[in-house]
């Protein structure tokens, strides 16, 4: 992991310089013509600046020009204003993450950098996301603990250009049907993965018609957040080869399954004598946790419903998340419980020391995955700091239960629409406290402006507005 000064300095430029000079000499040996500079704004979009392979050294010391104005777009690309930011006047500098250089199989002639952006000052931007991320690992790092995660990646493939989704794959559900269908783009999508670097696990048909799902190898945050962005551009592009659309919304269509974006996510203890130490197994707690896993579990449930406002941030999100479609509209926990906000992955028996983990269902692709990261690991973190513990397990799907049950076992529905959502994220002083103040107030400034915008919609204009803009 890169460290991120909060200041940029003569040596840091220096150091940054000499490395993306060594690289843009590599890239050109591999007939790489351009790096496309990319950052991930509030409403959950990636925007880019684009650098010849020989200006690389010079954006990696002195960076690239940008507006701050980018951080309060919305889905359509209108501009609302924060307290913090809003309006044409500023400018940042943006500069390529030269570690996580790599050219794009799917692009012959072009890499993909992660950026983070600083001032003209040599200050961090307070609302770079990637450095929030950074900030929240060293700070879980130097309480003993590091974690690892990894995004599910589900999208709907469209025949055609159009903006109608039009299902290109028509099989039934996971249906092998479908892999023959469309097996030449599905083998070309897993080559070009593999040729960026992309460690896959998996790769299969998902339930709504013309959907699949990608999983791929843990790591650390910083670079599970940048390998999902390098994911669906990669997916993006064979897509349009192949002479299709692909879409990453929450809600492709109105009366059909939604896209998620499942976070996985396990804590380890640093230092363990024979190496990290996964905390979501080998104890006593609850399916086995350790006491610190148990704790780190139940900080996030307990901030579920602020953490909607971050990870389903769209007004499509909650289209999206209703009961007994496997989204995690209940805020609850259990072992292998598909409709549990939070499931507790176990792993088969002989590799439950590393594969055991959580994963968050209620997240989908319109968040921003630094910032949803950096929101999961410190309420994770203020988990661990209050020692607190889990409910009882649900192993049923929450919605079979009557009010009453539901109640007497502390199961809550989980915000139903995105107000509800940032109403509660703005009530929670420890996400807002984490975040930072700036950060705290575009995102309610952005999900507010988001709301207003699509407010009246019918559930088809939701899906409609927010099909292929993620």
């Amino acid at each position: 992991m890169e460290q991120i000064p909060a200041s940029l300095g003569d040596g840091d430029r220096a150091r940054m310089g000499a490395r993306a000079a060594e690289t843009a000499r590599r890239l050109a040996g591999q007939d790489v013509a351009a790096v496309a500079l990319t950052w991930v704004d509030v409403s959950g979009i990636t925007r880019t600046k684009t650098v010849p392979v020989n200006r690389l050294e010079h954006a990696a010391a002195w960076g690239v020009g940008m507006s701050p104005v980018f951080d309060v777009y919305l889905l359509d690309d209108s501009i609302v204003s924060g307290r913090h930011i809003g309006g044409p006047v500023g400018d940042l500098r943006l500069h390529p993450v030269i570690d996580r250089v790599v050219p794009m199989a799917a692009l012959p002639g072009w890499a993909h950098a992660p950026a983070v952006r600083f001032a003209q000052d040599g200050a961090v931007h307070p609302l770079d996301a990637r450095a929030l991320l950074y900030r929240e690992v060293v700070r879980l790092g130097e309480a003993g603990w590091e974690a690892k995660a990894a995004f599910e990646i589900e999208w709907a493939v469209s025949a055609g250009d159009g903006d109608a989704f039009v299902p290109a794959a028509r099989g039934p559900a996971y249906g092998m049907t479908r892999i023959t269908e469309l097996s030449g783009y599905l083998r070309e999508l897993l080559s070009a993965l593999a040729g960026s670097g992309v460690t896959v696990l998996q790769l299969h048909p998902e339930y709504a018609a013309g959907q699949f799902e990608v999983s791929v190898a843990a790591e650390d945050p910083i670079g599970a957040a940048d390998t999902a962005v390098l994911v669906r551009e990669t997916v993006r592009a064979v897509t349009l080869r192949h002479g299709m659309r692909a879409s990453f919304s929450p809600k492709v269509e109105a009366d059909a399954v939604g896209n998620g974006g499942h976070v996985h996510l396990s804590l380890w203890r640093r230092g363990a004598v024979d190496g990290p130490a996964n905390a979501m197994t080998g104890g006593a707690g609850p399916c086995g946790m350790s006491a610190h896993g148990e704790a780190f579990a139940a900080g996030i449930l307990r901030r579920l419903p602020a953490l909607l406002a971050i990870g389903a941030p769209a007004v499509a999100s909650y289209l999206r998340l209703v009961p007994s479609h496997w989204a995690g509209a209940f805020a609850c926990w259990g072992p292998e419980n598909r409709e549990a906000a939070l499931r507790f992955v176990t792993g088969v028996r002989g590799e439950r020391d590393e594969a055991a983990n959580l994963e968050v269902k209620c997240f989908d692709p319109a968040a921003n995955p630094y910032l949803a990261l950096a929101a999961l690991l410190a309420a994770g973190r203020d988990g661990l700091a209050a020692g607190r513990t889990l409910p009882e397990p649900v192993g049923v799907d929450p919605a079979t239960l009557t009010d009453d049950e539901r109640a007497a076992r502390g199961i809550a529905p989980l915000p139903a629409s995105l107000g509800e959502a940032v109403a509660a994220f703005e009530r929670d002083d420890v996400l807002r406290d984490a975040l930072g103040e700036a950060v705290a107030d575009t995102v309610s400034a952005v999900r507010r402006g988001e709301a207003e915008l699509l407010a009246g919609a019918t559930p088809e204009e939701v899906a409609a507005a927010t099909r292929w803009r993620h």
